[in-house]
């Protein structure tokens, strides 16, 4: 019986991005020796995000009120806003503490092969976003791949009729990296979104 309930939890973890079976089994037997408390305070963390997480009506990050804190933030520039793919680009960009506009989740990036095409993201809102609060820089910030790119190809050439400056986050090499490990992309987009000094 308890190996059934055990095996359970195994099945259920795995299930998880990112969690193999051995990484499940560890969980498993984790979970089982940690003090109930603590247990049940991740199941109800669980339950409560699954009942009660929404899509933010402004931006789309998630909340759990119709409007999310960053968009009622008051001290925000409303001028500005970064579009991400996810809203856990949101929190990345956060902890930085360098940017304090708006954002924009697109839910997505345009994947024709995958079936992802612009009328299944957030862009037609995020026009009328721009179209209608007066914002004057739209910052893109979709990953540095194909998909990414291709996203932000489409939305720059759709908010060119729109009197909005529209920029790309620069990417390329990291700190503490040597040029002689980096691929042509990588230091193509490095010298690309070089800075005056």
């Amino acid at each position: 019986m308890t190996q059934g309930i055990i095996e359970n939890l195994i099945n259920e973890l795995t299930r998880l991005p990112g969690i193999g079976r051995k990484t499940a089994q560890r969980l498993a037997f984790f979970i089982l020796t940690m003090p109930d408390h603590e247990a049940k305070a991740i199941a109800q963390s669980i339950t409560e995000v699954k009942d009660r997480a929404r899509f933010c009506r402004e931006c789309f990050n998630i909340s759990d009120s119709e409007v999310c804190e960053i968009c009622r933030d008051e001290g925000r520039d409303r001028k500005k806003i970064c579009v991400v793919e996810e809203p856990s680009n949101i929190l990345v960009i956060e902890r930085s503490k360098f940017y304090r506009g708006l954002y924009h989740v697109l839910l997505g990036a345009i994947s024709p092969i995958d079936g992802v095409t612009p009328d299944k993201l957030k862009i037609n809102e995020l026009i009328q976003r721009v179209r209608s609060n007066n914002v004057e820089e739209v910052i893109i910030a979709t990953n540095p791949n194909t998909k990414g790119e291709i996203t932000a190809q489409y939305i720059r050439e759709h908010l060119d009729s729109h009197p909005v400056k529209v920029s790309r986050i620069a990417y390329g090499l990291p700190m503490g990296s040597d040029i002689e490990f980096a691929d042509e992309v990588t230091l193509s987009k490095a010298l690309e979104g070089r800075r005056q000094m």
